[in-house]
C-alpha cells in the first residue's frame, strides 16, 4: 500500500515538473514577442522622423474656437503617435473663450477663428503674457441650407444682412426675395463667444457684434448642423470643414459679393474668390511655453506637417506664401525664446 502511494507521488511530481517546464518555455516565446511589438513600436515613433526619438513627456492645454479645435486635435493624434509621452488637450469654448484663458496664463495655446482684439491684447499685456501668432489655415465661412431647399442656391450678401441685421425681422423667405416661396424662415447660428459670430456680423452686417438675437445660437456647430437639418426653412452658418463633414444633410448656397456667385471651396478660398467669407484661421502659442521642448515640439510639428493636417481634417492649407511666413514666425519665437 505504502509503495502503491510512494508511485503515484512520484509520478504526480513527475508530471508537475513536466507542467512546468512546458510554462517555461511558453513564457520565453510570450517575451520574444513582446520584446518585437516594442521594437517595432520604438521604430514606428523614430519613423516619424522627430529628432528627440519619442523622449518627450508634459501636457501641453489648449483652448478655443470651436472651428479650429477639430484642427488642433487632428495634429495632436498626429503628433501622439510621434511623441506619446506629449498628451495634448484641446478645448472648444470659443475665441473669446480661449482668449480669456490664454491672457490668465491658462493655456498653451489659443485657437482663433479670428485676430486677436485690442482689448484682449491688453488683457494679456497686463497679465504679462507674450504671445506669437501663427496663421494655420484658411476657412470659407459657409452659409448652408436644408436639403430640401431647392430655392435659395445663391445668396447676395445683400440679402444675408436682411436677414441678420440687428433688429431684423425678417421670418419668412419671401421676405427675403419675392421669387422665393412662402416658407418659414428659421435661424441657426453661432454664439457670440464665438469668431465666427464676430466674423460673419463684421463683413456681413458691417460692425463686429451685430446681430439679431432671436435665431437658435450655440458654441457647438453640431447643433447649428441639427437645427439646419430639422427645419426645412432653416438656414445657418459656420466653418467649411463642417460642412464637408456634413454636406450629405446640408446644402452649401453660393454667395454673390459683388462679382458673380461663388461657391465655397478649398480652390476659392484660396484664391480670394469666395468673398467676403474667406478667413485665416490661427493658432497663438504663448512664448514662456516655448522653454519647453514638448510645446516647440508640437507646433513644429504642426507647421511642418500643416498641409497633411489641413487636408486629413477638411481645412484648406495654407498657400506656399503663407506657410513661408508662419515657419519664419516659428524660428524667430524659438530663437528668440532661446537666446
Amino acid at each position: 500500500m505504502q509503495t502503491d502511494r510512494g508511485t503515484i507521488t512520484r509520478i504526480a511530481l513527475l508530471l508537475l515538473l513536466v507542467a512546468v517546464l512546458a510554462g517555461c518555455g511558453g513564457d520565453g516565446r510570450d517575451s520574444d514577442d513582446a520584446a518585437g511589438d516594442d521594437t517595432v513600436a520604438t521604430t514606428t515613433s523614430e519613423s516619424g522622423g522627430d529628432e528627440s526619438g519619442g523622449d518627450l513627456s508634459g501636457r501641453i492645454q489648449a483652448d478655443g474656437s470651436s472651428t479650429v479645435g477639430p484642427y488642433t486635435t487632428a495634429a495632436a493624434e498626429a503628433f501622439q503617435g510621434v511623441e506619446p509621452g506629449v498628451q495634448v488637450t484641446v478645448g472648444v469654448s470659443g475665441t473669446g473663450g480661449g482668449f480669456e484663458r490664454f491672457c490668465r496664463g491658462e493655456t498653451d495655446l489659443s485657437n482663433a477663428s479670428r485676430a486677436i482684439k485690442d482689448e484682449e491684447i491688453a488683457a494679456c499685456k497686463k497679465e504679462g503674457i507674450e504671445y506669437v501668432e501663427f496663421q494655420v489655415a484658411n476657412d470659407a465661412l459657409t452659409v448652408v441650407v436644408n436639403t430640401e431647399n431647392d430655392w435659395a442656391q445663391c445668396l447676395t450678401v445683400e440679402h444675408l444682412t436682411m436677414i441678420w441685421n440687428t433688429g431684423s425681422k425678417v421670418n419668412n423667405w419671401n421676405q427675403v426675395d419675392d421669387s422665393f416661396p412662402d416658407e418659414d424662415l428659421k435661424l441657426f447660428g453661432p454664439g457670440t463667444d464665438s469668431g465666427t459670430f464676430d466674423y460673419f456680423t463684421d463683413e456681413i452686417n458691417g460692425e463686429e457684434g451685430a446681430s439679431r438675437s432671436d435665431y437658435g445660437a450655440s458654441e457647438d456647430d453640431n447643433v447649428i448642423v441639427q437645427g439646419v437639418t430639422g427645419e426645412k426653412g432653416g438656414l445657418g452658418y459656420f466653418g467649411f470643414s463642417y460642412f464637408e463633414e456634413n454636406q450629405d444633410s446640408l446644402k452649401a448656397v453660393e454667395i454673390d459679393g459683388g462679382d458673380g456667385c461663388v461657391a465655397p471651396s478649398v480652390e476659392t478660398a484660396q484664391d480670394g474668390t469666395y468673398q467676403p467669407l474667406s478667413r485665416p484661421l490661427f493658432i497663438y502659442a504663448k512664448k514662456e511655453s516655448f522653454k519647453r521642448p514638448e510645446v516647440e515640439a508640437f507646433v513644429q510639428y504642426l507647421i511642418d506637417n500643416e498641409t497633411q493636417i489641413a487636408e486629413s481634417s477638411q481645412y484648406v492649407p495654407l498657400t506656399d506664401e503663407q506657410l513661408m511666413k508662419a515657419k519664419s514666425d516659428f524660428e524667430a519665437a524659438v530663437e528668440e525664446v532661446g537666446a
